[in-house]
């Protein structure tokens, strides 16, 4: 039974959020039982600055481009450094730090830190990364590509008919090649381009917009077709290479499944961290505010924190 008992107990303790829970607890705790600032036996406050501490400066003032420090240069980074530790533990004295945003969004930028460490958990099964990839293929789909020539049909100039205009030329252009100057004539002038070369379906939409997109990568390669609407007018479309979306096999994406593996398994446990250390307060909010959203979403979560 012992056995049996320590295993799971020992499997506990392996668990990254309770780890990361076990070391906020044990932070908190020791700044609790240490006094405000440590003295010396004649009682003085003791700022104690170590041959690390020397060879940190010295490795930041050559980071900046310049030379090894002399002798003067290194008591110049002393002192700087001695008036920053001085100058910090009596703003803290004076509570300079409480109700401080910027100090709060630094400190919660090291919780992040923190929480980042701990999450880089466990290298993944190949099999696990599969399975999870097939839940999740279309995040990897490959999006089409193509190439198309258009005439465009401006509604400023035909209006109602511009339609029909676009229609009664696709009559004219059939059998044409894409190139054809006769087609071009017909056209009225465009603001941007006549042809667009191997674009994806992405920059088609954000051009023409998605409607349009989505009807263009539903013809076929070859041949004057069309009319198409899009949000400037009517357009004939002639493509000349067209590569479908499709969905990639796992070997091919092995490395980016991974790295979005572990981007989900980090998030995830933030997330579970962020709510054990929220579940231990009691969260009071105006009236006001609950009537329009609830507290969850009340406060925006910054991209790559808790």
């Amino acid at each position: 039974m012992r056995p049996r008992l320590f295993s799971s107990v020992k499997q506990w303790l392996r668990e990254p959020l309770l780890q990361f829970l076990l070391i906020g607890f044990a932070l908190f705790a020791v700044q609790r039982a240490l006094p405000p600032s440590r003295v010396d036996q004649t009682g003085r406050k003791r700022i104690v600055l170590t041959d690390d501490d020397v060879s940190q400066l010295t490795l930041m003032w050559q980071a900046q481009g310049h030379p090894p420090p002399t002798p003067e240069e290194t008591q110049g980074l002393l002192e700087s450094r001695i008036r920053e530790e001085v100058l910090y533990r009596e703003a803290l004295k004076m509570g300079l730090d409480k109700d401080d945003t910027i100090v709060k969004r630094r400190m919660v930028q090291k919780m992040d830190f923190l929480a980042e460490d701990l999450s880089d958990l466990r290298e993944p099964r190949r099999e696990e990364l599969k399975e999870w990839f097939a839940k999740n293929a279309e995040r990897f789909t490959v999006p089409g590509r193509i190439s198309f020539r258009h005439l465009y049909f401006s509604f400023d100039r035909h209006g109602e008919k511009t339609a029909a205009a676009a229609a009664a030329a696709l009559k004219q252009v059939a059998g044409k090649p894409s190139d054809s100057s006769e087609a071009a004539a017909l056209a009225d002038p465009f603001m941007f381009l006549d042809y667009y070369g191997d674009r994806p379906f992405d920059y088609v939409a954000k051009t023409f917009g998605p409607k349009f997109a989505r009807a263009l990568f539903e013809l076929k390669a070859g041949s004057w077709q069309g009319p198409i609407e899009s949000g400037y007018g009517w357009h004939l479309v002639f493509i000349d290479f067209l590569t479908p979306a499709r969905l990639p096999e796992f070997e091919e994406v092995e490395t980016d499944v991974k790295t979005a593996w572990v981007d989900e398994q980090r998030a995830q446990f933030k997330r579970k961290a962020f709510e054990a250390m929220r579940a231990g307060y009691e969260i009071v909010v105006p009236k006001a505010s609950t009537n329009t959203a609830p507290v969850a979403a009340a406060t925006p979560v910054m991209k790559g924190g808790f």
